[in-house]
């Protein structure tokens, strides 16, 4: 039978490996919609390709553009938009949403595709980063499975499979360290663009690879793990693993410990959730442990990476707080590739704008939102106020 997708975010690096497995496997996956943001050239090859029935840019301009550079021949809807994201989310042939869009953009798409009843692969962190208790109480009201894509909380899926919740014990989230694991801190004032986006072991888009060397990645991650697996951050660990062959662990009560194990690509995890519970023919080898030698471990340095420390610190909270940790992060981040501000100002602009949050106890959507809007400009203005 073959599975009909939406991928919100086709261009990204998860899209475009999403859209790889789909040509190596023509009989199991077709594709009906797909989304973008502002690379119009490379989803018009999209289109040409998988021929999906919708096809999803950011504004009227970039849907002029593709309608422009496609042939007559291919008969495809042109959306753009709030509302053709929305489309694209709760297309009715689709079986499946993949969910990569980039930061808080992809919460009210993946919201509305709960909503029809779709499952969902999701890769877009910040969708529970933000809302994890009301998407996840939506995905178990409408009984529908939220799929992890990213490698560590696919490898801590496949970790608990087939064993009982309550014999678990810790969730055992492995982080490469980024390009500055062995940089002294005081070198970090240096830390240039080049240097940042210069990931020692994935090839990932420029917002998370940032978020990797300052490890909010990870910290992002903790807070996901939360939500989508339902325990407390007391129960989540994140060891430093340079060599990114141990995606994560689960450790049980009686002292065993599970881990997943695979090279650092993410085809692995994204077909995974694409075919569960079947497993795809990758053609893809396993590690050569002999070639490897040896696979190392540590704990993280939270003075080094304070990032990580904000983020276990949204997670305790809850509420409103994560929402706004993710949105002053995106904005440092942008602002950081924009040259605006130093790398180390960007956990000091994030740990400003929290404690100057005051969090929402019973937050709502409209509340999580409101909080997202108030520490975007909050840490708009901290940027400005910097140069």
């Amino acid at each position: 039978m073959v599975k009909n997708l939406s991928i919100l975010g086709s261009t990204g690096s998860i899209g475009r490996n999403v859209l790889e497995v789909v040509r190596m496997f023509p009989e199991r996956f077709a594709v009906k919609a797909l989304s973008a943001g502002h690379n119009i050239e490379l989803l018009c090859e999209q289109v040409r390709s998988f021929k999906p029935d919708l096809a999803v840019v950011f504004d009227e301009k970039g849907a002029r553009e593709l309608r422009k550079m496609l042939p007559s021949g291919i008969s495809v809807e042109i959306m753009f938009a709030d509302d053709g994201y929305k489309a694209a989310a709760v297309h009715s042939s689709v079986d499946l949403v993949v969910s990569s869009m980039v930061g808080s953009a992809g919460l009210m798409p993946t919201l509305a595709a709960l909503k029809e009843g779709k499952e969902v692969a999701l890769a877009n962190k910040e969708t529970l980063v933000m809302a994890g208790d009301i998407v996840m109480g939506l995905a178990a009201e409408k009984g529908v499975s939220i799929l992890p894509i990213d490698s560590e909380h696919s490898a801590i899926f496949q970790c608990i499979s087939g064993q009982r919740k309550e014999d678990l014990s810790k969730i055992l989230l492995t982080a490469s360290g980024g390009p500055f694991l062995n940089m002294p801190k005081e070198g970090f004032e240096k830390i240039t663009i080049k240097a940042a986006l210069n990931h020692p072991t994935w090839q990932m888009g420029k917002k998370i690879t940032i978020d990797s060397a300052t490890l909010m990645n990870k910290g992002l991650e903790i807070i996901e793990a939360r939500y989508l697996f339902g325990i407390s951050q007391e129960k989540i660990e994140v060891l430093i693993h340079p060599q990114s062959i141990v995606h994560s662990m689960v450790s049980y009560k009686d002292g065993s410990v599970i881990a997943q194990l695979g090279l650092p690509d993410m085809k692995c995890a994204i077909a995974y959730a694409m075919s569960y519970p079947d497993r795809l023919d990758l053609q893809q080898p396993a590690p050569d442990f002999a070639g490897l030698g040896s696979l190392t471990f540590e704990n993280p340095d939270f003075e080094k990476f304070p990032c990580l420390a904000l983020a276990f610190a949204a997670c305790k909270e809850g509420k409103t707080l994560p929402a706004v940790l993710n949105a002053a992060n995106e904005i440092a981040v942008q602002a950081f590739l924009d040259e605006r501000i130093s790398f180390v100002k960007i956990p000091d602009i994030i740990s400003t704008v929290m404690d100057k949050h005051k969090v929402v106890d019973n937050s709502n959507l409209s509340d999580i939102i409101q909080a997202d809007k108030w520490a975007r400009e909050e840490a708009a203005r901290m940027v400005q106020g910097s140069r």
